[in-house]
């Protein structure tokens, strides 16, 4: 089972990084090609103490993290990737207190890259906290043959 092997992956990769420990990140769904993680609220993560707001930076951190969990559990992508470039529109503060949940989906695979798009919520699901797009690299992914592909251009 090609699927529970990259979704083992997945959860192997949320749940030994250093930098996933320390921000508490938790897997909550994984499928082919999407990915659902979730960002406990904690005070330190606080980015406002006069509001207790979570930094900007840990919901970026989520997302992009949430964006290459989805491209590793990608059945055609490699087993490992990297951001190559993540535009992240911020549309509302977190409510503080609130876990903040982010859900990536790879929307176009290329031998060498992939595209995705991601959007973070607390517990107003309906106003997102924000959305994201960016590119991947496919490291060791497959060919249109499937033979590992070796990189060049998209």
């Amino acid at each position: 089972m090609a699927e529970d092997r990259r979704a083992a992956q997945v959860r192997a990769f949320i749940t030994h990084l250093p930098f996933c420990k320390a921000l508490g990140l938790a897997l909550v769904e994984i499928r082919p090609g999407s990915a659902t993680l979730a960002l406990p609220w904690s005070e330190a993560l606080i980015g406002d103490p006069a509001t207790g707001v979570i930094h900007g930076g840990a919901v970026s951190a989520l997302m992009d993290t949430t964006c290459g969990a989805a491209v590793m559990s990608h059945p055609e992508a490699g087993q490992a990737t990297a951001t190559l470039d993540l535009r992240i529109d911020y549309m509302r503060a977190a409510a503080p207190g609130q876990t903040v949940t982010a859900r990536a989906d790879v929307t176009q695979l290329t031998r060498s890259l992939a595209f995705v798009r991601a959007t973070a919520w607390d517990d107003d699901a309906e106003r997102p906290v924000a959305t994201a797009a960016g590119a991947f690299t496919v490291l060791g992914g497959r060919d249109g043959t499937g033979e590992a592909a070796t990189g060049g251009a998209a």
